[in-house]
């Protein structure tokens, strides 16, 4: 099966445990207002890449790769699961270590058809790397121009199934960064039994050269970047939501 691939990035040390095959897959239906790969959005656009290349790339420089593995992401890369399942379930086959990086989107509980595909999928993922936008729907569509109820039923999906499960969350000035809304959001994901990691990303303007390279306008024109000092303290907001979700759990038991 072919897959429509944007890039291959052969060292990557921030899309999971290790250093990484990371595979980034072309297509998107968010169009989250901060993101900064808009060259991501089309899905027919990218270069039509065998399963198996990817995987013969990966095993011709595996010496690299001692305690990480093939991660994929986007785009979304679950907007292209079926080329997904056969790249993860013929890496499991040779013992790789697989990451999904998502914003779980594509995810929909109502349909059986795209159950049983995630059903099959979770057989051959060790670790989902969730970016969850923002805990409001709201808000989220507002900022996605999508709904989070799917995504967040992906979460409880994923705890169910005993996925490990990284959280990500990117903090923006003005739009992220309430600590009500922070708060609701550790309280969420502190209900999630196989939550690993959380990672509190702040908010950067880099992508802005893209989108003028793209002809398109920048929908955070003028947002500053996130202060890395105020940021620990919004992670601490979400940790504090976490605490007394797992404090509640506990005393339940």
């Amino acid at each position: 099966m072919q897959g429509r691939v944007h890039s291959l990035q052969s060292f990557g040390t921030v899309d999971g445990p290790g250093v990484r095959y990371v595979v980034f897959l072309q297509g998107c239906p968010m169009r989250c207002k901060y993101c900064h790969n808009p060259d991501t959005w089309a899905p027919n656009a990218g270069t039509l890449t065998d399963s198996d290349y990817i995987i013969e790339q990966y095993e011709r420089n595996k010496g690299f790769y001692n305690g990480g593995g093939i991660t994929v992401t986007g785009g979304e890369p679950l907007l292209q699961i079926d080329f997904v399942i056969e790249l993860f379930e013929k890496a499991k086959a040779k013992g790789i270590h697989t990451c999904i990086d998502s914003s779980g989107i594509t995810f929909n509980p109502k349909s059986p058809e795209i159950m049983a595909k995630f059903d099959r999928l979770m057989k051959v993922t060790d670790l989902v790397m969730l970016d969850i936008k923002h805990i409001d729907n709201e808000h989220h569509k507002e900022l996605t121009s999508q709904s989070n109820e799917n995504i967040l039923a992906f979460a409880q999906y994923l705890s169910d199934k005993n996925i490990e499960t990284w959280i990500r969350h990117v903090v923006v000035p003005g739009i992220t960064d309430d600590d009500e809304y922070l708060f609701k959001l550790g309280y969420f994901i502190g209900g999630l039994k196989m939550l690993k990691a959380l990672d509190v990303l702040p908010y950067h303007n880099m992508g802005e050269v893209k989108y003028e390279n793209l002809g398109i306008d920048y929908p955070l024109k003028g947002v500053p970047p996130m202060d890395k000092k105020i940021l620990l303290e919004k992670k601490q907001v979400i940790l504090d939501g976490i605490k007394k979700r797992r404090a509640e759990l506990a005393d339940k038991q």
